[in-house]
Parts: structure tokens; C-alpha cells; sequence
């Protein structure tokens, strides 16, 4: 079996998941340099083998996770995707009653947004609101999404919402700034409604310093938020004595692949073209996807900090941990001497 592209392949897996009653997820991609999907695996949303969040590895969190292993894998021969293998058996029971639950196929549509939206706005319940939306389709069974999904909708909406005149202001600082300064740079992203999204600024100074100060260039978005709900995603260098320098900065609504990808393509923008030759960040899996797309040239390392704080979560528990494993860790970690990155 072949397919045109990779979105027509995983339509029609979904499908085929919906009619026969399990979820989808990607398990594994490789894209080409043209950014394009080389190789593909999809499979049973149940597949893989579970993480422990919970803070106690003792007392772990519940977990749908099987290890199914029912999955197919695709690959890039002469333009078209052509299925490589497939596997259809399941080990946990599938039900097509309840493919409608799975969050692979659930979507809240435009015209329920447009229903939500004035609502929320005038202040009316979200019980009340998806009320009417069963009334509407007949029954629960008929809605593509669940009361969920319309209460992370609206909460995303509010977020979009600076509030009476706040984006023009915005627009009107930036064009304040631009008319004294030709060098200074900044771009508003808005959806179709035109509210404000995403936002970026760097001033002259920023894109000197990363001239001579961007080899390394650290990106975290979990400093602070404004008032709004929006995480501040600044861009950051050390300079020769070693002091941190900010090389842009950003209020971003959403922490996904195509904002992180906005993001830093509007900055790539800004600086020339000129991509950093190493990038570090948190280990979050949409940044990592969108560090691939827009620079697949650099190093992309995993920030330290952020590691070691993962530490006493995943090895707290254990006694030899408490009675000298810690120090000894810590040792390794601060003492070792390396080489590259």
C-alpha cells in the first residue's frame, strides 16, 4: 500500500483505528533535509511502556500503557510513503464504542468555536454551553469531543485576550520603538480572528551581541508568565565575562510544535539566517521537534539544571540514594573532567 504524503497515511490509520476501536499516536518519525517525513511508525496510542511522574516510584500514577505492540511503519520510496510492515494484534481489548473518547479523535470544530467563544464571553457555564451542544447533535455519542476539550479551548482563548485595546497597544509600543530605532525588530502572529498569539522583539543591541556571543544560545520558557497566561520564551547568551545576554525575547499562547516553530524561525529571521551552533533546552518533546525543523545544523543538548532537578524524583526513593549513591553522583557530575558537548 502506498500513500501521497504522510498526512494522508495517518488519515487514513485513524480511520482505520476509529472503525476498530483504538487510539493512534506517532511512535517514531525521521524527517528528510527538505524537512519532509522520511520514515514513520504508527501505532496503538496504548503502545510503549509507562513513565513514572508520580513524585512517589512507589505509588505510580495509573497508567493505560500495554506495550501493544500493534503498529505499521512507513517509508519514503521514490516521493510516496509505502507500508514496510504491519502488525494488528492488540493485547488489551478494543472497543469501537469508545474510539470517539481517544484523544486522537477528538477536535473541537470552528463552529462550536464560534458558539463557545461568545458564550465565555457573556459569562454563561461551560456545563450550560456543552448542554446545548448535545441538545443540539442529538446525544453525547454525536459529539466528536468531550466537555474537556471545550473547557482547554476556552482557557486557550483567554489567554489569546489582552483585553480592550491590548494588542493595538502593543502594535503601537513596537511602532514607537521602530520609528526611534530602525534596527529594532518585532513581529505579532495573530489567528484568523485576529487576536494576538504569538509575539517576538529583539532590539539592535540583542542582534549585535549575537554576533559575538551566539555560538551557544539557551531557550526556556519557564521563567514567568504575564498577567495573561502567556509564557515569557526568552533568548539567552553569556557574553566574554560570563554575564548572561538576552538575544530576543517572546510571549508565546501555546507551548506546541508549530508555536516553538514560529518562534524560532521569526528569530532566525532577526538574526540573518545565522543559526546558533549549539542550542540548550528543557526536555520538552515539542521544542525538540521544532529545533529539528528550523535548525537541523545545530547541536541541541538538554539544559543541566533541568536534568539534576529530575534527580531526587527518580532515585529519591531508593535507600542507597540517602547513604552516599547522591554524593557520589554529584561527584561524577561537578568533578569529571570531558570533552566536548
Amino acid at each position: 500500500m502506498e500513500s501521497s504524503s504522510f498526512e494522508d497515511l495517518l488519515s487514513y490509520y485513524k480511520q482505520h483505528a476509529k472503525r476498530c476501536g483504538f487510539g493512534v499516536m506517532t511512535q517514531r518519525s525521521e524527517r528528510s533535509n527538505n524537512h519532509g517525513v522520511r520514515y514513520v511508525t504508527l501505532g496503538c496510542a496504548r503502545g510503549g511502556k509507562a513513565r513514572i511522574k508520580s513524585s512517589n516510584p512507589a505509588n505510580p500514577r495509573p497508567t493505560g500503557k500495554t506495550d501493544c505492540k500493534a503498529r505499521i511503519n512507513a517509508l519514503r520510496i521514490e516521493g510516496k510513503m509505502r507500508l514496510t510492515t504491519v502488525n494488528n494484534t492488540h493485547n488489551h481489548v478494543i472497543n469501537p464504542q469508545k474510539s470517539r473518547f481517544f484523544r486522537c479523535n477528538r477536535a473541537v470544530s470552528e463552529t462550536v468555536k464560534r458558539v463557545l467563544d461568545p458564550n465565555d464571553l457573556a459569562g454563561i457555564r461551560m456545563n450550560k454551553s456543552y448542554g446545548s451542544l448535545v441538545v443540539g447533535a442529538g446525544g453525547f455519542e454525536n459529539l466528536p469531543f468531550l466537555e474537556k476539550d471545550c473547557h482547554n479551548y476556552t482557557d486557550k482563548a483567554r489567554h489569546l485576550r489582552l483585553g480592550a485595546g491590548g494588542a493595538g497597544a502593543l502594535r503601537d509600543y513596537f511602532m514607537r520603538m521602530q520609528y526611534k530605532n530602525n534596527g529594532f525588530f518585532a513581529l505579532m502572529n495573530l489567528d484568523d480572528d485576529g487576536r494576538l498569539k504569538n509575539v517576538f522583539w529583539a532590539d539592535p543591541r540583542s542582534q549585535a551581541a549575537y554576533q559575538y556571543f551566539g555560538d551557544v544560545v539557551t531557550f526556556d520558557t519557564t521563567y514567568l508568565t504575564n498577567k495573561y497566561g502567556m509564557p515569557f520564551a526568552p533568548f539567552v547568551g553569556v557574553n566574554h565575562h560570563g554575564q548572561s545576554i538576552l538575544l530576543g525575547a517572546g510571549l508565546i499562547s501555546n507551548e506546541d510544535t508549530e508555536t516553538f516553530t514560529w518562534l524560532f524561525q521569526t528569530w532566525l529571521q532577526c538574526m540573518d539566517g545565522i543559526a546558533p551552533k549549539a542550542i540548550i533546552t528543557d526536555q520538552d518533546r515539542a521544542m525538540k521537534n521544532a529545533i529539528a525543523i528550523v535548525f537541523p545544523e545545530s547541536r541541541h543538548r538538554f539544559c543541566f539544571w533541568h536534568i539534576l532537578k529530575k534527580v531526587p524524583e527518580k532515585l529519591g526513593s531508593y535507600a542507597t540514594y540517602r547513604s552516599g549513591l547522591k554524593t557520589e553522583l554529584m561527584k561524577c557530575v561537578y568533578d569529571t573532567n570531558y570533552s566536548g558537548v
